[in-house]
C-alpha cells in the first residue's frame, strides 16, 4: 500500500511539490541570515534570530511530514486492496478521512483510507494509522513518547504547556490523559524484562569489579502517603532493587511503584517475580542477598513470606539465604524514644541517646549495649516519661537485636540503612504525586508511577523499543492480505 516508485521517478515528480511548497520558507530563511551578517551583532538581534530560525525550521519540519504522511497511501482508490483481512475480519475499502495528528514539528491533516468491518458490531480500520504507530488516536510515537518523559516529572499543567509552547499542539486535559494512558498501558509489559536485563548487567559488571566483598543484590520496600480523592490519604507502596559492588558501593537502582491497594498483593507480585527472573540469569552463589527495610508489617511480611522460602532458581533443592538488616535510622527512632521516656525532654536525653546510636553502630554488640543500659536507667532512676512509650521501644529493639548487627555489617560492606527506598518514597511518589497539589484516583496515579518507575529505573529506551516494536503491523501476511488471498489461503 506504501508508493513503490522507482527514487530517480520520486525525486523528478512527486517530490517537486513538496520542493516548490518549501522554496518560500527557505528564501525567508535566507533573508533572515543575510539580514543578520549584514548587521553589527548584539545579544538581542542574536536571540531574535534564533528564535525566528527556530519557528521557520519547525515549520518547514512540519510541511515535510504533512506531505510525506499524506503520500504514503496511493491516491487512486485501485492502487489500496479491495478488501483487508485483520485478525480474520474482513473491511472493504472506502473513500479517505481527515484527521489531526501532533507531531514533534505541530499539529497536521492526514487523509488515510477507510476499512469498513463486513460484519456489524466491529470498528472500522485505518491501515496507515496503524503502520504510523499512532499512539491513542492523536500522536506520533515519537511525540508520545516525549509527552509521557515530561509527565514522568512534571505536572499535567506543565506538560500541557510545554506541548503548546514547543510543539504548538494546544490539548486539553481529556487528550494529554487518554495519551498518557494508553503509553503506560502499553509500555507495562515490557518494563520487568528491560529492569532484569539492566540489573543483570550490573552483576556482571561488579563481578569483574576488583575489591574485597562479594557483589550485593539488595532489596528493599516501604509505604509512602499520597493524597486519594475525597480529601484521603492512603498509602503507596514501592519497592527497589539495588546491586552493590566488591567496594559495597551501589551500581544502581531499579524501581517499582503502586498506588494505595489493601495488602498490596501487586507491589509483592511484581518485586518476587523481578527477583526471580534476575536470579535465574545470574547465579547466587558468590552474591550476597540483603534485604533492608524498617520492618513495618509488609517489609516483615514479604521476608518471612516470600523471601525466606524463595528457592534457589539454579538449585532447586535448597533455599536462597537472605541476610535481613533493620534500617539503622528507623531503629536510632526507638533509641530517642527510650531516651524520652527515661530522661524527658531534657539535654541528658538527647546526650545519652546520641551516645546510644554511636554504640549501636560501632560496637560489635552495640543493640545489646542500649537495651542494658536503658534496663539499668530504668531501674536506678526510674521513668520520666510515659511507661508505654518505653516498653514499646524496649520491645522493638529487643525483637529485632540480631537483625541490627550494624558494625558487623559496615565492615562487610553491606548497606545498613534503607536509605534507597526510602529515597524511592520521594522520587516516585513524593516529587511527582503528592507535590503536584493534585489528589488522584489509583488509576490515574498508577499511570503516571508507571511511566515514572520506567524513566527512574533508566530502561525507558529499551521498554519503549520494545513496545514499539510490539505493535501489530496489518501488512503482514498473518494479519492482512487481499480477500482473493485469503480464500486461496483458506481453500
Amino acid at each position: 500500500m506504501i508508493h513503490t516508485t522507482p527514487t530517480k521517478a520520486l525525486l523528478a515528480t512527486t517530490l517537486r511539490p513538496l520542493v516548490v511548497q518549501l522554496s518560500s520558507s527557505l528564501a525567508h530563511g535566507a533573508r533572515r541570515i543575510d539580514h543578520l551578517l549584514h548587521q553589527e551583532p548584539t545579544p538581542q538581534k542574536t536571540a531574535t534570530f534564533e528564535r525566528e530560525l527556530r519557528t521557520l525550521l519547525q515549520e518547514v519540519g512540519r510541511r515535510m511530514m504533512a506531505w510525506v504522511l499524506n503520500h504514503m497511501e496511493p491516491e487512486r482508490p485501485e492502487e489500496m486492496p479491495a478488501r483487508l483481512w485483520l485478525k480474520g475480519q474482513a473491511s472493504r475499502r472506502r473513500r479517505k478521512h481527515r484527521t489531526t495528528l501532533a507531531t514533534l514539528f505541530g499539529p497536521v491533516d492526514v487523509w488515510r483510507r477507510l476499512y469498513e468491518p463486513l460484519v456489524s458490531g466491529s470498528r472500522s480500520i485505518h491501515p496507515l494509522e496503524r503502520r504510523l504507530g499512532r499512539e491513542a488516536g492523536v500522536a506520533t510515537p515519537a511525540l508520545a513518547e516525549r509527552i509521557g518523559i515530561w509527565a514522568a516529572d512534571h505536572s499535567q499543567r506543565h506538560v500541557l504547556e510545554m506541548l503548546r509552547h514547543d510543539h504548538g499542539v494546544p490539548w486539553s486535559c481529556t487528550t494529554l490523559r487518554t495519551l498518557l494512558s494508553s503509553l503506560s498501558a502499553g509500555m507495562a509489559p515490557y518494563r520487568q524484562a528491560a529492569q532484569v536485563d539492566r540489573v543483570v548487567g550490573w552483576l556482571h559488571q561488579t563481578r569483574a569489579s576488583h575489591g574485597r566483598f562479594q557483589p550485593t543484590l539488595a532489596v528493599g520496600r516501604d509505604g509512602v502517603n499520597v493524597p486519594m480523592r475525597h480529601r484521603e490519604w492512603k498509602e503507596g507502596s514501592t519497592a527497589t532493587v539495588s546491586v552493590l559492588h566488591r567496594r559495597g558501593k551501589r551500581v544502581g537502582t531499579v524501581y517499582l511503584g503502586q498506588m494505595p491497594e489493601p495488602g498490596q498483593p501487586t507491589l509483592t507480585a511484581q518485586l518476587t517475580a523481578l527477583l526471580q527472573d534476575i536470579l535465574r540469569q545470574v547465579d547466587a552463589q558468590g552474591l550476597r542477598l540483603v534485604s533492608v527495610s524498617d520492618d513495618g508489617y509488609h517489609p516483615s511480611d514479604y521476608d518471612h513470606s516470600v523471601l525466606k522460602k524463595m528457592i534457589d532458581p539454579k538449585r532447586p533443592w535448597r533455599h536462597l539465604e537472605w541476610i535481613r538488616i533493620v534500617d539503622y535510622s528507623h531503629a536510632c527512632l526507638y533509641i530517642t524514644q527510650l531516651a524520652e521516656a527515661l530522661f524527658g525532654l531534657t539535654a541528658q536525653g538527647r546526650a545519652w541517646a546520641k551516645q546510644m546510636r554511636k554504640s549501636m553502630k560501632t560496637k560489635s554488640d552495640g543493640i545489646t549495649r542500649v537495651l542494658q543500659s536503658a534496663a539499668a536507667l530504668r531501674r536506678q532512676h526510674g521513668l520520666g516519661g510515659k511507661p508505654e512509650s518505653y516498653d514499646q521501644a524496649y520491645a522493638y529493639l529487643k525483637k529485632r537485636t540480631h537483625w541490627m548487627r550494624y558494625r558487623h555489617g559496615k565492615s562487610q560492606g553491606l548497606p545498613i540503612g534503607s536509605g534507597i527506598t526510602e529515597a524511592a518514597c520521594k522520587i516516585v511518589f513524593t516529587q511527582r504525586l503528592t507535590c503536584s497539589g493534585m489528589s488522584w484516583t489509583r488509576e490515574g496515579g498508577q499511570v503516571i508511577v508507571d511511566l515514572r518507575v520506567v524513566w527512574l529505573s533508566g530502561v525507558w529506551g529499551e521498554v519503549h523499543q520494545r513496545y514499539l516494536a510490539s505493535k501489530p503491523m496489518p501488512d503482514t501476511q498473518a494479519d492482512m492480505v487481499t480477500g482473493t488471498q485469503h480464500e486461496q489461503q483458506a481453500a
